[in-house]
């Protein structure tokens, strides 16, 4: 019984540390959606924050120089997403995923001219990355039955930028429900006409939400590349951009939800990657390939009918054009 509970905590534990980047990504997708742009990006926003984060922490051997270059280059594309879909009134999903080609060619062919180690940067020393927080007590207290393990297992021993991930979900509530900022956030994803009546900038709040976005994003690419690895790989956020949209439709539009989709889908690919080389009874060793699917096919199976009617913002990806 005992070891079953250590197991179960550990698989918890792995789990929080794979859904932290979804987690942030979401919520990033949540800033866009809900003032009315429609963003595929996020998975082009992640992979070119995670190459700046890496690029940066690898030459001058600070994490926090890294993580502001994640940023920078995340919110640099989000700007970019927004002039092209607010500005010029662009198609929301065209510019997201021209993003998603360019960074994907542009983050490996810096990678290969910079670094010449075939699409990689170098690795990152403990010093430029973030590494794991022990919390005060924590082995004195891990002979306390359940509570101690918990503290020690589950609690304890994540870098920085989990607890970042999981402390943006409340904030982020805080934001869109209980702020000026957040209810006109609201109103211009719904009714566009109304806020620009009141006489607030549509263009203006909804370049705000995209810097918002691009902030969140950029956290999570660089958790990828300077804490959960310690180096840029050749399109190491795997799709997470994707599954992080996913999860924020799953949640609809709505913060709490939205994380518990992120776990619900890191829970499964912590699972996926303990299952790999056991063999089950009456089934034997599952192949490797259908266990790294199952996060996808799970993305899939419940945006296909297991959510129920998900109704985005009304004025999600309709360009607003201003009455003379």
């Amino acid at each position: 019984m005992a070891e079953m509970f250590l197991l179960s905590v550990l698989a918890l534990d792995a789990t929080l540390r794979v859904a932290a980047p979804l987690v942030l990504a979401a919520l990033a997708g949540l800033f866009a959606e809900r003032s009315g742009i429609v963003d595929i990006g996020l998975e082009g926003k992640m992979l070119g924050a995670a190459f700046a984060a890496a690029a940066a922490a690898s030459v001058t051997g600070s994490v926090w120089l890294g993580l502001l270059a994640g940023i920078g280059t995340s919110v640099a594309l989000a700007l970019l997403h927004g002039f092209a879909c607010i500005t010029h009134r662009g198609n929301h999903v065209v510019s997201g995923v021209a993003i998603n080609i360019l960074t994907a060619g542009l983050t490996v062919t810096l990678a290969i001219s910079w670094f010449h180690q075939g699409g990689q940067t170098p690795p990152l020393p403990d010093g430029a990355r973030f590494t794991a927080i022990v919390w005060p007590g924590a082995q004195a207290l891990s002979g306390i039955p359940v509570l101690g393990t918990i503290y020690r297992e589950l609690l304890s021993g994540h870098n920085l930028l989990v607890y970042v991930a999981f402390l943006a979900v409340p904030l982020t509530w805080w934001v869109i429900y209980r702020t000026r900022f957040g209810l006109r956030l609201r109103a211009v994803g719904e009714h566009p006409e109304a806020v620009d009546s009141a006489g607030i900038s549509v263009a203006g709040l909804r370049y705000r939400a995209m810097i918002c976005c691009g902030v969140l994003c950029g956290i999570a690419g660089s958790y990828l590349s300077t804490a959960q690895n310690a180096a840029f790989g050749r399109d190491m956020t795997a799709g997470q951009g994707y599954i992080a949209l996913a999860a924020l439709i799953f949640g609809k539009w709505r913060p709490v939800p939205t994380m518990l989709a992120c776990l619900l889908f890191g829970f499964l690919d912590a699972v996926a990657a303990r299952l790999q080389g056991v063999e089950l009874p009456l089934i034997g060793a599952i192949p490797v390939q259908f266990i790294q699917a199952l996060p996808y096919v799970l993305t899939v199976v419940l945006l296909a009918g297991f959510i129920g009617k998900a109704v985005a913002p009304r004025a999600s990806g309709e360009p607003y054009v201003k009455e003379r």
